[in-house]
């Protein structure tokens, strides 16, 4: 009789450690799922521009060759989750190997799907460039130079940066932990890359 209670007890531990594994598995596997989906979104983030297609020159219109306005930019595929929007408009050929720093522009609505033309949405707040100007400023090489790439790098915040207007781009890429994988507030990103040279 002794012997059989053991067995039954050892049964039951078996049951219920078997239970527990599948219990575990299963949720494991929902949030794997759901990763997987978050992970999809992030992938799919799309900032593109009616007025030039990526890796094509940038009309002369937005340059300081001319009118010198931002381009129209068009967002989509924003992730889940996201509460603001960040975009850094760079040039990493800039001369003497210092990235020049175009547009810095942070707490966009995640709502947003079109910068117009020449225009800051509402909400938004601009950061000092490399021209010392809180604004816009567009790509203007040296004449004579190969094309230059312009980046224009989207990101999606879990949060709302509490930066002042006229904060560097140093600032931003701190405040998101841009190059952390642990604790970064970035949901997503991407870059449409537009090119100009001067004659």
């Amino acid at each position: 009789m002794k012997k059989i209670l053991i067995i039954i007890s050892g049964l039951g531990l078996i049951v219920l450690i078997i239970g527990v594994y599948f219990l575990f598995f299963q949720r494991s596997a929902e949030q794997n799922k759901e990763a997987n989906i978050d992970f999809k979104f992030m992938a799919n983030l799309i900032l593109k521009s009616p007025a030039f297609n990526n890796n094509e020159p940038i009309p002369s219109k937005y340059t300081c060759d001319s009118q010198n306005i931002n381009p129209p930019l068009q967002i989509e595929n924003i992730p889940l989750g996201t509460k603001s929007l960040v975009l850094i408009m760079d040039d990493p050929d800039a001369t003497g190997g210092v990235t020049w720093d175009h547009w810095l522009i942070w707490n966009l609505n995640p709502d947003l799907r079109i910068i117009e033309e020449n225009q800051v949405p509402a909400g938004a707040i601009q950061g000092t460039t490399s021209f010392g100007e809180i604004k816009y400023g567009g790509p203007c090489p040296p004449r004579g130079s190969k094309p230059h790439r312009y980046m224009f790098k989207l990101y999606a915040l879990d949060s709302i940066l509490n930066l002042p207007a006229g904060a560097s781009k140093a600032d931003i890429e701190k405040a998101i932990n841009i190059e952390k994988a642990i604790n970064s507030r970035v949901l997503g990103r991407t870059v449409l890359i537009g090119l100009y040279s001067r004659r």
